[in-house]
């Protein structure tokens, strides 16, 4: 049995129809064809020469393609084939929530008065705009229990650097600035890359054998030259920190701050306030808890919430609410200044807004009930058949690692593309770093039962694979469009330009 027709009796998802080849674009098409008809001009008939100078004038462009109306769309939608999307199945990445983005989010983002708003609008024609998000900033103050929220930064990563800016300030306006920055072995890549860039050292704090911030060590580490401790609750490993209100008494006794990364807000929303347990900073990822798209670079949105202290420091402008309406409020001494322009992606701010008007707060704690469940019924199912290298309970996301699939030499990445044949998208493979050959799965409140169950066949399929025939792992995917790359070369060596 050849490895296509083996690979066609997988369980699981994957296509066994058609697949159609699709070239380049630019290798399509005839000199002639046109895809559009435009109505005969109303005004007299000029040339550009006359009308631009020579320098503005674009020459013909070689080897454009000229095609038909039938031709574009035909190519785009079978480009749209080769996708994997939310729309299509299952997306089990950890630490991420690519969780489902109702429609009825992209049909409020795209009402006229939202969608067609000029940025530049002055601010009696924006009070619509503004009402919304002033909002939306009301309703991630309740959830999280911060007291100010701005929306201004534009994703995760750049509500980091905001966040850590304004303990810079806070810090410098003491009089005490500080060096260092505490941070768990199992942060987010973006922690340390971020506290780096505000101007810090980044010292690392160990886990413990639970997987949870060593609390002997924080204590030997957090001195009076250190600006903060940036964790994320509930961590890497899907875990609650515990002992957060220790970690935070730690932390403020030496006059240091607690930044939250929020990255995993959707497991604790409605649920419990990180405000409440010492954090004096942290950021939200609409793209992520709030279901706006999130991938291929965006758009997203990272706000960030402070206690009332670090509200002087805040990004202009700062929307307030006045008895003449709604306001952008630049008159703000101690700002650390503008973050984005036009106040953040309003779009996501919509998106956002609608989901958690949807949810109601009844909904919101559902949510994260619904993503803790999912994720430890795929614990529970997979336990026998990939190791858990931690045994404390998870939330929304589980951990597993290849320690018991490489006594049979087939590792975590051979998993991942094991699973690509049997029609799913890979888990988030290798992270946290602190476990070796990690499976990270989050599965969110948006799959039903029948999803995981497929999912969970799937992966004790390969499971049972790598026992009994661990050479096809090795070959796999077989059926996709792409079969196994050197990915190291195509990181190191991308070809970025087409050649005709």
């Amino acid at each position: 049995m050849d490895q296509f027709t083996a690979a066609q009796n997988l369980p699981g998802p994957a296509a066994k129809g058609i697949l159609f080849e699709e070239p380049s674009i630019f290798e399509t098409g005839s000199p002639g064809r046109t895809a559009y008809s435009l109505p005969a001009l109303d005004v007299p008939e000029v040339e550009m020469e006359t009308l631009l100078p020579a320098d503005e004038l674009r020459g013909p462009l070689e080897h454009f393609p000229e095609l038909t109306e039938l031709d574009v769309v035909r190519h785009f939608t079978r480009l749209s084939q080769w996708n994997f999307s939310i729309d299509t199945n299952f997306y089990p990445l950890g630490s991420c929530t690519m969780k489902y983005n109702p429609k009825i989010n992209e049909d409020m983002a795209r009402l006229p008065g939202f969608s067609q708003h000029h940025p530049y609008a002055p601010e009696k024609f924006s009070q619509g705009s503004l009402q919304l998000m002033h909002e939306l900033q009301g309703y991630l103050e309740e959830i999280s229990g911060m007291d100010v929220v701005t929306l201004q930064p534009a994703a995760g990563a750049q509500g980091e650097m905001t966040g850590m800016l304004l303990i810079h300030a806070w810090h410098d306006e003491q009089g005490k600035p500080r060096r260092k920055v505490l941070m768990p072995d199992s942060a987010h890549g973006t922690n340390p890359a971020t506290s780096h860039l505000a101007g810090y050292e980044v010292v690392q704090v160990p886990s413990d054998a639970e997987g949870q911030i060593d609390i002997q060590k924080l204590e030997s580490l957090m001195d009076e030259d250190t600006a903060a401790l940036m964790l994320t609750n509930p961590n890497t490993l899907g875990m609650f920190e515990k002992n957060i209100m220790k970690i935070s008494e730690i932390v403020h006794a030496k006059g240091g701050l607690v930044y939250c990364d929020g990255a995993n807000l959707n497991a604790v929303m409605g649920i419990c306030k990180l405000g409440d347990m010492g954090v004096d900073v942290m950021h939200f990822n609409l793209h992520k808890t709030f279901s706006t798209p999130h991938g291929g670079g965006g758009p997203g949105a990272g706000p960030v919430g402070v206690k009332k202290f670090l509200a002087p420091y805040l990004p202009v402008p700062v929307i307030q609410k006045s008895d003449a309406g709604f306001k952008m409020n630049y008159d703000w001494p101690k700002t650390i200044g503008k973050v984005k322009s036009f106040f953040g992606n309003f779009g996501m701010f919509v998106r956002a807004h609608t989901y958690i008007r949807s949810l109601g707060r009844d909904g919101v704690r559902r949510a994260a009930e619904g993503a803790a469940l999912n994720a430890n019924y795929i614990r529970a199912s997979l336990k026998d058949d990939y190791h858990l290298p931690y045994s404390s309970p998870t939330l929304h996301e589980c951990v597993f690692s290849d320690k018991f699939q490489i006594k049979h030499g087939v590792k975590t990445l051979d998993v991942a593309k094991a699973l690509i044949d049997r029609g799913f998208h890979p888990p988030t493979v290798y992270f946290p770093l602190i476990v070796k050959g990690a499976l990270m799965i989050e599965p969110t409140e948006s799959e039903s039962k029948e999803t995981l169950d497929q999912f969970i066949d799937a992966m004790k399929s390969v499971a049972r694979e790598a026992e009994q025939n661990p050479d096809r792992l090795h070959k796999a995917p077989v059926l996709s469009k792409v079969t196994r790359v050197d990915e190291a070369r195509a990181a190191r060596k991308p070809i970025l330009v087409w050649k005709p």
